[in-house]
């Protein structure tokens, strides 16, 4: 009898450890492979075969955004009712409750990112789809009046498939109120950052999902206001493949930026940092001026490079290997965060922008990226910023208004993009409202001129308090082609024409459209940039410390001033 029972017991642990590993294998809704558990956890919730994201349920969202313990939920008992008695609405919220252990579709409190405070809320996909009703809205605008009282930053995981159908028009008057509160909030100065999880759809994509600061999305999540479902059945067409999602909401504007889950905490703490001093520029401390002195290397091609004519300028200025606006950002500003899109229609490649750190001192940068090969150029067109990229470009100096930032621009264009598709979407409206805007912002406005400045292209990202210009670069009405083609009826003048347009560093500071000259220590390439962007970051921090004691009023009206003598 022995060895029978032997066997059995064989049998019977060899079935548990079965039904054990059953019970750590998960199947991926997207590849359909089965993946252990235990990896998918650790993996933040992601897929390890194919890549794609689980939705992540309230508390485990929290455990990986905050700091262990620090979370404390808000508003928790809020009262439920049925504003239109809609039948078996309650058995529904009672067994959402019953089912996910939430009391709503919402989960809001305090807590810290790496040290720094934050409003933190979860919406949870469980909770009859995360849909927005009057509890949800509720706790949402009370916990957005809280962060204001407290001056909070807020970072919102939005995750909803819309307005709550049994709450009918209560639920649509969630969007206002929310969208009311987080207004008072951006009025207060403070920081408001959504990060858009799959699926964000909706009246809450037409509220608070998309009203960011800045805001962040998971790669692969739905965005969008009416679902693919209902778009299909209303145009009776198939959708493309990625229509709506968070890579097709990148490509047109409406986001800044899609972080891999892995990175997300430390992407929010570098986020915060740059916002931890809330007030920005008015919290400047001036420090001890940097000298700067050029290296004997630098020194020596300086003298061997000779003086270059106009036309040499020219050409030197197109050519692709001269350092590019994101050269001198890569190389002489910390933490640079780059932000996307101009909210409307599209992210435009050539013009970059974004926030970073000069010495610790919170500013926006932005330049024009013309492309250092075929394809890159191909990708920044040109650097021939479209209407969508001046309209990002004043996006974000609004976004630097609001926080008390400094505006560094880097211009390198030969113009504005004429391509019929630029009129379509507004071309001279586009750069005009920069330059009505841009005069009046309450915040010092430093522009480089890098490459060449080509006409009002250029200009509508040069309105500064100073404008400084490269020693070889050039600034001119238009290009010397065109100008020789208009005056005189011949593009091979165009050589003539550099000549006596007074377009280069020198000629302009003569003029003073120009206030400094800065030196290329014999031609801006790879060589130089280390010791360019030496001597303009001294230099900055010395506008910095210039313009630091200066109001928001006197700040415009010295640009105001500036640009009214000529």
């Amino acid at each position: 009898m022995a060895p029978i029972i032997k066997r059995k017991n064989a049998i019977t642990i060899k079935e548990k450890e079965r039904k054990q590993e059953e019970a750590d294998l998960i199947v991926c809704p997207s590849c359909k492979g089965f993946l252990i558990k235990s990896d998918v956890v650790e993996n933040k919730y992601v897929c390890y075969k194919c890549g794609s994201y689980f939705r992540v349920r309230t508390f485990n969202r929290i455990k990986m955004a905050a700091d262990a313990k620090s979370f404390t939920p808000w508003f928790e008992e809020l009262e439920f009712k049925n504003p239109l008695d809609f039948p078996e609405y309650e058995k529904k919220i009672f067994v959402a409750r019953e089912k996910t252990g939430l009391l709503e579709g919402v989960t809001v409190g305090e807590a810290r990112i790496y040290g720094i405070p934050v409003a933190l809320g979860v919406c949870d996909a469980r909770f009859l789809m995360g849909s927005m009703g009057h509890i949800v809205g509720e706790k949402i605008a009370l916990a957005v009046e809280e962060a204001t009282k407290r001056r909070l930053p807020v970072i919102l995981f939005c995750c909803s498939g819309g307005a709550r159908m049994q709450e009918g028009i209560i639920s649509l008057m969630q969007m206002e109120k929310t969208a009311a509160a987080l207004k008072r909030h951006s009025d207060a100065g403070l920081l408001y950052l959504p990060v858009l999880t799959d699926p964000t759809t909706g009246g809450v994509t037409a509220s608070f999902a998309m009203l960011g600061d800045i805001i962040l999305a998971e790669p692969g999540a739905l965005i969008g206001f009416a679902g693919p479902r209902v778009i299909e059945q209303t145009i009776g067409q198939k959708l493309p493949e990625g229509f709506q999602r968070a890579e097709f909401q990148l490509e047109h504007g409406f986001v800044d930026a899609i972080v891999e889950r892995t990175s997300l905490k430390k992407t929010l703490y570098n986020i915060l940092k740059i916002h931890a001093a809330q007030e920005g520029f008015a919290n400047f401390t001036p420090g001890t001026e940097t000298v700067f002195t050029p290296s004997e290397r630098m020194k020596e091609r300086s003298v061997k490079s000779r003086e270059l004519s106009a036309w040499e300028k020219v050409r030197a200025v197109r050519n692709t290997g001269r350092l590019s606006a994101m050269d001198y950002i890569s190389q002489i500003f910390d933490s640079f965060f780059e932000l996307h899109g101009d909210r409307c229609h599209r992210d435009d490649p050539a013009v970059v922008g974004g926030i970073a750190l000069l010495d610790g001192q919170p500013v926006t940068v932005i330049g024009i990226q013309k492309g250092k090969d075929l394809k890159d150029c191909i990708r920044h067109n040109y650097g021939m910023p479209s209407p969508e990229g001046y309209r990002k470009a004043l996006r974000l100096m609004k976004q630097a208004e609001k926080f008390h930032r400094p505006i560094i621009t880097f211009v390198n264009t030969s113009g504005a993009f004429c391509g019929m598709e630029a009129e379509e979407g507004g071309q001279g409206e586009a750069i005009a409202r920069n330059l009505f805007e841009m005069s009046g912002l309450k915040v010092p406005i430093l522009c480089l001129m890098i490459g060449e400045g080509g006409s009002g292209g250029a200009l509508g990202l040069a309105v500064g308090n100073e404008v400084w210009m490269m020693e070889n670069a050039t600034y001119s009405i238009l290009s010397p082609e065109g100008f020789a083609s208009i005056l005189w009826k011949d593009k091979k003048r165009a050589k003539e024409a550099a000549e006596v347009m007074k377009i280069t560093a020198q000629d302009l500071h003569q003029l003073h459209v120009v206030e400094k000259i800065i030196p290329e220590f014999g031609g801006a390439d790879e060589q130089s940039l280390y010791d360019i962007s030496r001597f303009l970051k001294c230099h900055m921090r010395t506008f910095l410390e210039t313009y630091h004691a200066m109001s928001g009023e006197e700040l415009a009206e010295h640009r105001y001033q500036r640009f009214r003598r000529f």
